[in-house]
């Protein structure tokens, strides 16, 4: 860890650090996520903050794991190319991008039906929905990754060929899109892929 770049270090800590403490909360009926996670714009548990704080929550180890693992591989290399500074703002601009995206995308799927119903019903409808974890920002950092070193070889777990960085970013883009899509029509998971979709354009931006 003393030898990563200060503010992957400290990127590292800090979503460890309140992993744990979310851990701990929960056995005592705390759940941060219902504070600190980012809800629906109009949910009665939406709070300003929720666009930055979000991403330093995780769902379980393995959230965690995949999000911190990729930044432990990619992120240290940014920040020596840019500076502290300039990758710190890179980070919060991309996570926060990807919360601003998936406020869209809600908006897109519910806010028709909500208007439809009355207020206590619809208050109960959009109230759980909520987004956690590092991944918009995540997903920032590897498009980055992929624009600045294209040609790259990166070397996939169970696929026994070196696939570029550009190539590499271009396919996983392209899950996301129609996994994203999936969950729109009914058909896909309970992750926000267009949130990470989001983390890109916004890294573009």
């Amino acid at each position: 860890m003393r030898n990563l770049p200060i503010v992957t270090r400290s990127i590292l800590w800090t979503n460890i650090i309140v992993f744990l403490l979310d851990m701990v909360l929960r056995r005592i009926g705390i759940q941060l996520p219902d504070i600190f996670g980012l809800h629906y714009l109009m949910a009665q548990q939406f709070h300003i903050w929720q666009p930055l704080t979000y991403m330093f929550l995780h769902a379980d180890l393995g959230h965690i794991f995949c999000n911190m693992f990729a930044v432990l591989m990619f992120a240290p290399i940014l920040e020596r190319e840019w500076g502290w500074k300039r990758f710190l703002t890179y980070y919060l601009v991309c996570g926060f991008g990807a919360g601003l995206i998936q406020e869209t995308v809600w908006a897109m799927m519910y806010q028709s039906t909500l208007n439809a119903m009355p207020a206590m019903q619809a208050a109960y409808y959009i109230n759980p929905l909520v987004t956690i974890g590092a991944s918009g920002a995540v997903f920032g950092i590897l498009f980055a990754f992929g624009w600045l070193f294209p040609n790259v070889p990166l070397f996939i777990m169970f696929v026994p060929i070196p696939i570029r960085a550009r190539v590499f970013v271009i396919i996983y883009a392209a899950i996301e899109l129609f996994a994203g899509i999936g969950g729109m029509v009914g058909t896909g998971d309970h992750v926000a892929h267009f949130a990470h979709l989001g983390g890109m354009l916004f890294g573009w931006l």
